[in-house]
């Protein structure tokens, strides 16, 4: 028996769309200096839409990229809206310094912005990923043909409707992004 010194890991990612604000260099006292971005994710229904705020550090080469193209058109204060994900969430407790909650804490949501499938500025769709083949691709394309014919494969039962439900929410969701 081998063992492996590579760890492994359990990912938790957020996926979801949003609004991307007050993009950033940020040159910590401690360490290297990171782009980083907020996103408005948008939450809810879609007539009563609600927003959740991210402070994201940006990782990656190609999502770098993909925000530092987007900085003159949310300094432009144009509307970009992005699909994300998002890894390593976790709550930062503050105190606020200024305004009226002086003295009261806070929290913030903070993430590693890891992906970002497409772009929209103002309506207008400007990026969208290529998409990739996953792993199940991979491994169906390494099995070698058999000679015998399979047995055909009994139908499902019941079929789930949700990858449809999903697909309209996630339309709707879109249409009443695109309309603010």
């Amino acid at each position: 028996m081998t063992t492996s010194s590579e760890k492994s890991f359990f990912d938790l990612h957020i996926t979801g769309l949003g609004y991307l604000n007050r993009i950033r260099e940020v040159k910590p006292k401690k360490g290297s200096p990171f782009l980083a971005c907020d996103i408005a994710a948008l939450n809810g229904p879609t007539d009563d839409v609600s927003y959740v705020r991210f402070d994201t550090r940006v990782s990656g080469n190609e999502a770098q990229h993909l925000v530092r193209r987007c900085e003159d058109a949310v300094k432009a204060e144009k509307k970009v809206l992005i699909g994300f994900r998002l890894g390593d969430l976790w709550a930062d407790v503050f105190t606020y310094t200024k305004g009226k909650r002086v003295g009261e804490q806070g929290v913030s949501f903070k993430a590693r912005l890891l992906f970002i499938s497409w772009i929209k500025v103002d309506g207008d769709l400007v990026y969208k990923a290529e998409s990739k083949p996953t792993d199940s691709d991979d491994r169906e394309s390494d099995v070698p043909a058999s000679a015998e014919t399979p047995a055909p494969q009994e139908a499902p039962a019941q079929a789930s409707p949700a990858p449809a439900a999903e697909a309209d929410v996630e339309a709707s969701a879109l249409e009443s992004a695109e309309s603010f």
